[in-house]
């Protein structure tokens, strides 16, 4: 006998970015490229068959985005919240080349501290940021009365998220590398994640689909 859902969200990364396909390190400016705009468009026709009750996203541009064209095709109402921006490196890349040297030995310094909570760089997140983000943007969505969410955001906080439900008490900053090195999300993939139950089984966040992006198949 199956147990009652008490919760589902349908975790939804962003579109193509122009930055995404741009040989530098992505600022918080980005907007969505051409291909961005028809994924998003592919997305929200399949999201609009959807019994979601709303949309929360991520406020910049590439979700907000992606956001507004799902929120159009669905009649739905779009939330915007800083919880589900994408992990926050040091704002001096945004825009530098890869092939710019002290950017990359900066980026390399910031992803250190991914893994290390005693080092912070410049304005960058560290991992106790990130993992204390991601840990209050579960909370957030299990506190909201809605049953149904849709929430768009980006791939490298979707891979932080992951490590999250998998590993709760459990992560450290070994196995959140890891996870960020070994797992990637498609643009506009969907995951599912359900907070319910299951038998002898206290009610947790689940993963129930991770990365569908079926609806791009011909």
């Amino acid at each position: 006998m199956s147990m009652p859902v008490a919760k589902t969200i349908y975790l939804v990364r962003h579109g193509q970015s122009e930055h995404n396909i741009s040989p530098i390190f992505q600022g918080e400016s980005a907007i969505l490229s051409d291909t961005g705009k028809a994924q998003a468009m592919t997305l929200a026709t399949r999201m609009s068959q959807v019994g979601f009750e709303t949309i929360i996203s991520s406020p910049l541009p590439r979700a907000a985005e992606t956001a507004e064209i799902i929120a159009h095709k669905a009649e739905k109402d779009v939330v915007h919240s800083d919880l589900f921006v994408e992990c926050r490196k040091p704002r001096e890349l945004d825009g530098k080349p890869h092939t710019d040297v002290a950017a990359g030995n900066l980026w390399r310094k910031w992803q250190e501290s991914l893994q290390n909570p005693e080092l912070r760089v410049a304005d960058g997140e560290n991992y106790d940021d990130f993992t204390q983000r991601t840990a209050e943007a579960l909370k957030y969505l299990l506190d909201r009365p809605e049953n149904t969410l849709a929430v768009v955001t980006h791939g490298h906080f979707l891979r932080a998220l992951t490590a999250q439900v998998v590993l709760g008490d459990a992560l450290t900053p070994e196995l959140l590398d890891k996870f960020l090195r070994r797992i990637s999300f498609e643009n506009t993939g969907i995951t599912v994640l359900r907070y319910t139950d299951a038998f002898e089984e206290e009610p947790t966040w689940r993963i129930w689909t991770l990365n569908d992006h079926s609806h791009f198949a011909e």
